[in-house]
């Protein structure tokens, strides 16, 4: 019930236009989310942090795996398929977090479509998203054409099409 729940604010938040941010132009803070079941590897995206020259907390990761692992060494904070509430509420104090802020880019960093995941993309406040071609067209403002084992090429990208569109 809670999925199905779930499932109807995903299609409520799709149809619904995008909010207009309060950002102004310029690259200040950046929201990632990361499926850490299939790119571990997330701690690479602070490096973004001197690529664009942001201020220490300007940039801000979020994982999601499917299965709470309590032994995993992950420094970044994650959610999992247990935190899906009621009405499609992700009910983490780490996603509570994250969703609290605005970002002027939204990185998708996911291939693989849960609806925790696409959940989340609809419900954080940026002023553009970036994600990738496998993932549905309608959550992403920017859509980069690489996979996730390939993170260089994927900054590259992102770096090159910031600086097109005026945000670097």
């Amino acid at each position: 019930m809670k999925v199905n729940s779930g499932r109807k604010l995903l299609k409520k938040l799709i149809a619904q236009p995008k909010e207009p941010t309060n950002r102004t132009k310029g690259l200040h803070s950046i929201g990632i989310i990361v499926d850490m079941d299939n790119f571990p590897e997330a701690d690479t995206f602070y490096g973004l942090r001197n690529d664009f020259a942001l201020r220490p907390n300007g940039v801000q990761i979020i994982g999601y795996k499917r299965e709470y692992d309590k032994t995993s060494p992950f420094g970044i904070q994650f959610f999992t398929d247990r935190d899906l509430g009621w009405n499609g509420q992700i009910e983490n104090g780490h996603v509570t977090e994250f969703l609290s802020r605005e970002y002027d880019v939204l990185i998708n960093y996911y291939e693989r479509e849960t609806l925790l995941l696409k959940l989340l993309t609809l419900s954080t406040t940026a002023r553009l998203r970036v994600g990738f071609s496998e993932v549905d067209n309608r959550l992403n403002d920017l859509i980069l054409d690489t996979t996730l084992e390939e993170i260089e090429a994927f900054k590259l990208e992102l770096k090159k099409y910031l600086t097109v569109l005026g945000e670097y």
